[in-house]
């Protein structure tokens, strides 16, 4: 992938993240009344209004507020940083990896985000399943983070190591 549509690619991905998950969550704050749930699509799908000091699903949320800083805010921010620069310069990744590895960046980019105006929390609102099998509440950044796991995981399997992508020539 050339460089030009490279940097196009990640930008647009982490403007469609961080845009719909901003903009879902403002919709939740402003439509969903903490403590109360919305049940729609015969209970499959739940809003339910939640600022979490954790990660995804509340992991870490009982850890001190400053553990929490240094692990969710300035080791997030550490860590995209590096995927953002290993999905615009690396020379190996096929698109589908850019795009996955953009993914996780825009969504944890959109969490950050959340951290930095809400004091530490992020918004979640989203809760699937059905009966008592359910998901814990989460919002669109963690469903981009997870899309991006997914096609990284898939862009994984059957490949040896050593094996170039088939674009690996192409910069």
């Amino acid at each position: 992938m050339r460089s030009a549509t490279r940097v196009t690619v990640v930008l647009l991905t982490l403007l469609g993240c961080v845009g719909c998950d901003q903009a879902s969550k403002a919709a939740a704050r402003t439509f969903l009344n903490p403590g109360r749930t919305e049940s729609l699509l015969h209970d499959v799908l739940r809003l339910q209004l939640a600022a979490n000091p954790g990660a995804f699903l509340s992991l870490g949320a009982s850890l001190s507020e400053n553990l929490r800083f240094v692990i969710f805010t300035a080791g997030t921010a550490a860590l995209l940083t590096g995927l953002l620069g290993v999905a615009l310069l690396a020379r190996r990744l096929d698109p589908w990896r850019i795009i996955a590895l953009a993914l996780i960046a825009g969504g944890g980019l959109s969490n950050l985000l959340d951290r930095a105006i809400d004091g530490g929390r992020v918004t979640d609102f989203l809760n699937v399943g059905i009966g008592a099998l359910r998901t814990g509440i989460f919002n669109v950044a963690d469903m981009a983070i997870s899309a991006g796991a997914i096609l990284l995981i898939l862009g994984s399997r059957g490949r040896r190591r050593g094996d170039i992508p088939p674009t690996a020539g192409r910069a």
